[in-house]
């Protein structure tokens, strides 16, 4: 096992354990993260929220359902968040929700600014894009692969958005979150249990 792994699944939090933490910062008027700012508070309050309406709303279809309860193995998934990141809001409560409902993923969650040594393995374009998922064999530590920032079509859907406007605005941000709301979550899943068979 890599040794940023090995450091970061060592300070990792459960998912009620995230959620708490975040909940408390943003007591504290805080977010999470090394920089702190009115709007990445205002993002965190926003995103917890959204956590909240998914967990009561989001579902994992039938056939998805069987798929990860067949899986092969254990695994464990380390996350690569922070509290104001808008596609983790999106995709943590459904990766929390795949893991309980495989009974053979181990969800774990660490946050970026913390683990930087983890963040430099995993970037994306050259950039520090969250989440990502780090999957992990839970017998033996291996790295088996990795996942995200964000599904296909919603990181299309930025692209040709800065390609067209030459920068990401708020009104692309609210058109991606309009796009996880019409999604429900599916791509995320599909993605990631195709990739879980493929191993």
């Amino acid at each position: 096992m890599k040794v940023p792994i090995a450091k970061a699944l060592f300070n990792s939090h459960s998912y009620p354990q995230y959620r708490k933490l975040v909940s408390d910062l943003l007591v504290e008027g805080k977010s999470t993260g090394n920089e702190q700012s009115e709007n990445l508070t205002l993002y965190s309050t926003l995103n917890e929220t959204r956590m909240n309406r998914l967990e009561k709303t989001m579902k994992i279809p039938n056939e998805n359902s069987l798929k990860l309860k067949s899986l092969k193995g254990e695994y464990i998934w380390l996350v690569i968040s922070e509290g104001w990141c808008g596609d983790a809001a999106q995709i943590l409560p459904i990766i929390h929700k795949m893991a309980e409902e495989s009974g053979k993923i181990e969800l774990k969650i660490v946050l970026r600014d913390e683990n930087e040594d983890l963040m430099n393995l995993f970037l994306t374009k050259k950039a520090k894009a969250i989440p990502i998922v780090v999957i992990i064999e839970k017998a033996t530590g291996d790295l088996l692969g990795s996942w995200g920032p964000r599904p296909k079509d919603a990181a299309d859907l930025i692209t040709n958005y800065k390609k067209e406007f030459g920068t990401i605005d708020e009104t692309a941000k609210t058109d991606l979150q309009l796009w996880y709301l019409h999604n429900k979550g599916l791509s995320t899943q599909q993605e990631l249990i195709n990739l879980m068979e493929n191993l």
